[in-house]
């Protein structure tokens, strides 16, 4: 009785494991998707000044940022500021890149809500350490839309 308990946890394990992480599961998912044109919206939160310009309209092609545009539809070009602060943030690429440097590097908490249909982040909440204020990171998408 033993060996058939041991043999049934064994393949319990080995299916939890071969299912991967929550994280790479939805990676995989957006992966698998193959969508290199797509826009949504970005609301970065944060204890930071630009809270005004929530949420960010974003297109990318193929990786990179074709648009990038204020709440007010001013563009957000490389020379704005915000710019270098901004452009990290906002692919859905860079995004689990974000998620996954957090998870690493050991951050206390990192919740994440995925997309069902595309596995993209579409809630992310990083706190690197609750001992420490306003170092909180907060994302979401919204209005996702495949183009052409």
């Amino acid at each position: 009785m033993k060996k058939l308990i041991l043999i049934v946890l064994a393949f319990i394990l080995a299916a939890c494991s071969a299912g991967g992480s929550e994280l790479s599961r939805n990676q995989q998912k957006w992966e698998d998707a193959n969508i290199s044109h797509y826009r949504f919206e970005l609301n970065i939160s944060c204890f930071c000044g630009f809270r005004d310009q929530m949420p960010l309209s974003v297109e990318v092609k193929d990786g990179q940022i074709v648009h990038m545009a204020t709440a007010d539809g001013t563009l957000v070009l490389d020379t704005d500021p915000n710019y270098p602060f901004f452009a990290p943030h906002a692919t859905i690429d860079l995004l689990f890149a974000e998620i996954n440097a957090a998870i690493k590097d050991g951050a206390e908490t990192v919740n994440v809500t995925y997309d069902a249909t595309y596995g993209f982040p579409a809630e992310v909440a990083i706190d690197v350490s609750q001992q420490i204020a306003d170092e909180e990171m907060y994302y979401s998408i919204s209005g996702f839309e495949k183009l052409p």
